[in-house]
């Protein structure tokens, strides 16, 4: 008996929509594309030569004669074949004239709108693309190698794009309409899911989707994709082995949640892990991982689970490691007492432009909780729980980089001191329009050798820092 579907990325055996012409080289924090496939009609432009009518009433005849509980059972392709077959026997029955590369257009926009996400499917099934974002039913664009283009990928009108949101928001226990209008989803596949309803959304609703690799992400891709340079790499893998804790800084989009993915991976299998997240996207590989995630206020007003209460419950959960998802909020106090109260190798991320906007950012969040701790009390608590940040950043060129990565030194009076082991400095670009540039390094002994030293990865450490700084 075949599984009941799943919504999101299916294996499909269709060729996905083309976007672009050729995508150039990739850089950044995302696979290289795969081999271009034999060039395929599009659905969408095989389908808009005919009366929109004569589609319309196909569509609702073919829909009419079939039993929702029978198509949850089948497989795409089986299904797609069968509807197929049907269409082709509901166009003779009305005289319209369809050939057969209309009949198979049509079943496969029929099959993508019964058990996946209608139009998008090309989208999420092309490897090559990392975000799609939905603006109203006549705009979709995607993010390719860092560049933002238009596809031509559209939604019949806004109540099919509703529906596509609603299936997706119903499929994790979340709702959205005129009275709940936003919502943080996710797909089966870990992709993050952002929603927004009329009236907030002026032109029909809009979907932003941030798409996750099928494969893990280590450390070795993100220096063959030029996110790094094979020293930083050392030292972040020596960092991660070493349980330091750390925080990853940067903007939306610069890869944050990819670089802690690849940071996860040094983490002991026999190790307990506990995550804390809005909507879960974290894609860990170790065995022993507890998923936590936030649930949103009830129309009755009642049943908010915060990430500040699945922080604290996760203290009781007996985890070795915490890592929380995106701190953005008075959560942060949360973290800092979980990363100085024996939890060593915690993780987070945060948005901000350096790393000194993440420790004022850090402090700020602090305060937002109320706690009436003066500033000198939470720099402390920051210098105390914080041994590393990261910086990302997504350049002009497309590209994600580690930008610099950075020691929580001590306080000097009332200041934090920080020290850039590492600060990327762009030399140039080259004739492909690649930035290109080297990485600063800071020799100066770091305050947390004695755990490097208690784990023994001190000499491991010294020895990487004298690898070299060409990038």
């Amino acid at each position: 008996m075949n599984n009941p579907p799943v919504f999101g990325r299916r294996p499909l055996q269709l060729v996905p929509e083309p976007v672009e012409d050729v995508p150039p080289p990739r850089t950044g924090f995302s696979p290289s594309p795969p081999a271009a496939s034999p060039a395929t009609t599009n659905p969408n432009a095989v389908l808009s030569v005919l009366p929109e009518t004569s589609i319309a009433d196909l569509r609702t005849a073919c829909m009419a004669r079939l039993d929702a509980n029978t198509v949850a059972l089948m497989a795409p392709e089986r299904l797609t074949g069968d509807v197929e077959r049907l269409i082709s026997e509901i166009a003779t029955e009305r005289r319209i004239q369809l050939n057969r590369r209309e009949q198979r257009a049509l079943a496969t926009e029929l099959v993508h709108d019964i058990l996946g996400l209608g139009p998008l499917e090309p989208l999420l099934e092309d490897d090559t693309i990392n975000d799609i974002m939905v603006n109203g039913p006549e705009k979709t664009f995607v993010e390719r190698q860092g560049k933002v283009v238009l596809s031509h990928v559209k939604f019949r009108d806004a109540g099919h794009l509703a529906s596509i949101c609603q299936r997706i928001a119903s499929s994790i226990g979340r709702r959205i309409d005129e009275s709940s209008p936003m919502v943080d989803a996710r797909l089966k596949d870990g992709s993050r899911v952002n929603i927004v309803f009329p009236p907030l959304a002026l032109d029909g609703p809009y979907m932003s989707i941030r798409k996750f690799g099928r494969k893990p992400i280590d450390f070795a891709k993100l220096v063959e994709w030029k996110a790094m340079s094979a020293q930083v790499a050392r030292i972040l893998e020596i960092a991660g082995k070493g349980r330091l804790n750390i925080v990853i800084s940067g903007g939306t989009g610069s890869g944050k949640t990819t670089l802690m993915n690849a940071l996860s991976r040094m983490i002991d299998p026999g190790e307990r892990v506990v995550t804390v997240e809005d909507a879960a996207e974290l894609q860990f590989q170790q065995p022993h991982v507890v998923r936590l995630e936030t649930r949103p206020i009830s129309l009755e007003g009642r049943g908010e689970i915060t990430q500040r209460d699945l922080v604290r419950n996760a203290l009781r959960m007996r985890p070795d490691r915490i890592i929380i998802g995106e701190v953005r909020g008075a959560e942060a106090f949360d973290m800092l007492q979980a990363m100085n109260t024996g939890h060593d190798g915690s993780m987070s991320t945060i948005h901000a432009n350096t790393t000194r906007d993440a420790v004022i950012r850090i402090e700020n969040m602090v305060q937002m909780g109320n706690m009436g701790l003066p500033s000198r009390a939470i720099r402390t608590q920051i210098v105390g729980s914080i041994d590393l940040i990261i910086q990302v950043e997504r350049h002009r060129d497309g590209g994600r980089r580690v930008t610099q990565v950075t020691e929580v030194c001590g306080m000097e009076g009332d200041v934090i001191t920080l020290n850039d082991i590492f600060q990327f400095e762009v030399k140039g670009e080259g004739p492909d329009g690649k930035l290109f540039g080297t990485y600063k390094v800071s020799r100066m002994p770091a305050g947390f050798l004695t755990r490097l030293a208690y784990f023994g990865y001190d000499k491991a450490w010294r020895a990487a820092l004298e690898e070299g700084d060409r990038f």
